[in-house]
């Protein structure tokens, strides 16, 4: 046998979204690519902004003596204090480069923070609709996930957080704007949530971190602003990378920010920087440190993806499709109109339509659709979804 029995079983049942956006490379193929319309990854076709490459080209024309070489594990301090001049300005807390960790994107920060801070045994609170992949990261480092379910409005439920913490609680792992659903966790939430474990932590007599995954936080519609859970609870750490609101996924670049005022943020800081070079990835890419550092306050232009979310949840909408509108990121989770989700995405791929099951996320009877693709994938997805509807059940 090539594999553990775990990675055979975690195989089998997990990677839908891969699975899916690997159907979709086979058929089209097949095909042609414009006859598939695919709505199954979250893999930006907008391209970077303008600055990137006007940095980049900088860069390339005039490279630093040593660009390329190895740096501390946290990253260079002049990004870092960058990266806490932008969080001190969104968060008003009194951030320092000392603060942050540079990282391979924000999936190595999370498994970064969760390696630093778990014992054996110890439970990762996850709210479902969840990315999937967290369940994984949670048991690389020997970790429990439990799961608690989010209202239908796709908003914490504290009652149902409460009924699930126990005295192995370590962590809760939040994200918003949250992927699959678009949702933004309210203020309201945010403090009802710190409030919640403070409350906890004093019952216990444990601690319980908060570990916010934010790489959507620039994509936010409506004029809204995007609620910061660290005002509101000392013991929290941000996760994040520029994949999104730069629209870098491929270049893996990221960071963790520790709260300031967490007590013990010397010594998690330098768990942290010896976790990231332990566990393989060693610091972030170096190019790319020097390029994100001068674009802290640059993003995509967020209206790109809220026309899409306004186009889709129209047509959806009149069709009689069941969904919560999003407030950012660039998806949208409707419910299936059959029960079986995994069958009614079938149903859709007779239309060359692709999207991805909501079981994928822990919460069947729905399906993710990720809109960050050409208006012309859009127009035909939604003749797909339209036969869909008319297709019978199974």
């Amino acid at each position: 046998m090539a594999v553990s029995q775990k990675v055979r079983r975690f195989m089998e049942e997990g990677g839908w979204i891969r699975r899916v956006f690997e159907e979709g490379m086979a058929l089209k193929a097949q095909i042609g690519a414009e006859k598939v319309f695919d709505l199954s990854l979250g893999n930006p076709v907008l391209e970077p902004p303008q600055e990137f490459h006007d940095e980049l080209r900088r860069l390339a024309n005039a490279p630093v003596s040593g660009m390329h070489r190895y740096m501390p594990n946290p990253g260079y301090m002049e990004t870092r204090q960058a990266v806490a001049k932008t969080l001190k300005t969104e968060s008003g807390l009194d951030f320092s480069g000392e603060d942050v960790i540079m990282t391979c994107g924000a999936a190595a920060a999370a498994n970064v923070v969760l390696k630093t801070i778990l014992n054996e045994g110890d439970e990762v609170i996850i709210l479902s609709p969840y990315f999937w992949e967290y369940l994984y990261y949670i048991d690389n480092h020997g970790g429990v996930a439990v799961v608690a379910a989010c209202d239908d409005r796709f908003q914490p439920d504290l009652a149902s957080i409460e009924a699930v913490i126990t005295a192995k609680t370590r962590a809760i792992m939040i994200n918003s704007p949250n992927n699959p659903t678009g949702a933004v966790y309210s203020e309201e939430s945010m403090k009802g949530l710190a409030a919640l474990l403070e409350r906890k932590q004093t019952e216990h007599g444990t601690e319980i971190f908060i570990i916010s995954d934010e790489p959507y936080r620039r994509i936010i519609f409506d004029g809204m602003s995007f609620p910061q859970v660290l005002p509101h609870y000392d013991n929290s750490v941000v996760v994040t990378s520029h994949a999104k609101d730069l629209a870098l996924p491929g270049e893996r670049i990221g960071y963790i920010a520790v709260n300031p005022n967490y007590q013990g943020k010397e010594e998690l800081s330098a768990g942290l920087s010896f976790c990231n070079r332990t566990l393989g990835f060693v610091n972030a890419p170096a190019l790319m440190q020097h390029i994100v550092r001068n674009l802290q306050g640059v993003s995509v232009d967020a209206g790109y993806y809220e026309k899409k979310r306004d186009y889709l949840c129209r047509h959806l909408g009149e069709l009689g499709y069941d969904l919560v509108r999003p407030q950012g990121a660039f998806y949208l989770y409707p419910k299936a109109p059959i029960e079986d989700d995994v069958v009614f995405c079938r149903t859709l791929l007779t239309s060359n339509v692709l999207v991805v099951p909501g079981r994928g996320f822990g919460t069947p009877g729905y399906f993710r659709i990720s809109y960050c693709v050409e208006d012309w994938v859009l127009e035909g997805a939604v003749v797909g979804f339209a036969s869909a509807l008319a297709a019978p059940e199974g």
